[in-house]
């Protein structure tokens, strides 16, 4: 496999190659074979049983230290560890969503809906929903529901409309990128009861409801039962935000600041896919961090493919992506945030006050 030489810790892309038009979809079929037959679409049980047998231990480990702990302002140690610990679990959902975790379709919902809503506190077949149209149309205008305006702007149309408090955010949104994302944990769980509270159809709306009610009963009610009130809501904060932080740290390097798909534009599946995301260098521990989401090209790609099978499949498609000439992107993860905030700001510029001179703004975009 040919690729660009470059300096330690520079983002990689393969050297392109010329390709006739096909070959791109008609080669990723052959790969895609490759993939098959080396098992590498094969069930891990092993790997997810020790997975989930080492989350519910440490989760085992947090409650102990809480109880054990009593009123100490250690606990927010504990409340710190419960983030981390959360959100593993919500990684382990996620390739459930994806079924990656076990052949039978309903078995992965199941496991997932119970790892979302028991353990979490988040509606999964809110993420579903969402999710599944990510993946249809990464970073695609009007498709992608990840690029949709939110508090942060992904697209300059959105800055330009930004007015008031949220035109001041708008522009240093990259720096105020992760401070921000403190507040996600909240965010998250709002959207998922949201989307469990509208009039249409939800599948599993009452099995979710009932398992989201119980869990912050208990939850809540043991933090307010074992400690004084303001440290009870310290410890609920330092949870929150950590869980919110550590979400959208993992999450956000994969496809922000990669090129954005018009809503006319059209690509084949394997193009789409492959320009539209970002890999994660950093091998065992990158993949342990972010819960497999490092190998961003392959999930997308081979979305129930399993998390131990990624990497494999990552040199067969890097030498794909040599091969036909489509870019493959990685980087280290401080890059990618480097790369996140620079392009979060540049977006940023497009936000300016009524009442600014619009002469002014035309020199500020250059």
């Amino acid at each position: 496999m040919d690729s660009t030489s470059n300096p330690p810790g520079a983002i990689r892309r393969t050297k392109p190659r010329t390709s006739a038009p096909g070959d791109t979809t008609k080669s990723f079929a052959a790969v895609s074979r490759v993939v098959k037959e080396t098992h590498l679409l094969d069930r891990t049980r092993v790997f997810y049983i020790l997975l989930f047998s080492g989350l519910m231990l440490a989760l085992g480990g947090a409650v102990t230290g809480f109880i054990l702990l009593g009123d100490s302002w250690f606990q927010l140690l504990i409340a710190g560890a419960l983030g981390i610990i959360f959100t593993q679990f919500a990684f382990l959902a996620h390739e459930a969503s994806h079924r990656q975790v076990f052949t039978s379709g309903p078995a992965n919902d199941r496991a997932g809906r119970f790892i979302a809503t028991a353990i979490v506190g988040i509606s999964y077949a809110w993420w579903m929903n969402k999710h599944s149209r990510h993946h249809a149309n990464p970073n695609k205008v009007g498709k992608d529901p990840d690029i949709d305006l939110d508090t942060i702007s992904f697209q300059e149309k959105d800055a330009e409309s930004a007015r008031g408090l949220r035109a001041l955010i708008t522009r240093k949104q990259g720096y105020l990128f992760f401070p921000l994302l403190t507040l996600e944990g909240i965010n998250l769980h709002i959207l998922g009861l949201r989307a469990l509270l509208v009039r249409e159809p939800v599948k599993g709306r009452w099995i979710e409801l009932s398992a989201i009610a119980v869990r912050f009963a208990v939850y809540f009610g043991a933090i307010f039962w074992f400690l004084p009130l303001g440290m009870a809501f310290a410890f609920i904060g330092v949870q929150l935000a950590v869980f919110g932080v550590y979400m959208g740290a993992s999450f956000a390097p994969n496809h922000k600041g990669m090129p954005l798909v018009g809503p006319e534009e059209k690509l084949d599946f394997f193009a789409k896919q492959v320009r539209t995301s970002r890999n994660i260098s950093g091998g065992v521990w990158a993949s342990a961090f972010m819960g497999g989401l490092n190998y961003q090209i392959e999930h997308h790609l081979f979305p129930n493919m399993p998390r131990p099978h990624l990497a494999k499949a990552r040199e067969i498609v890097r030498e794909h992506c040599a091969t036909i000439g489509v870019p493959y992107t990685e980087t280290t993860i401080l890059q990618s945030y480097g790369i996140v905030i620079a392009y979060l700001n540049r977006v940023g510029l497009s936000a300016r006050d009524p009442f600014d001179c619009p002469m002014v703004n035309q020199f500020r975009r250059v």
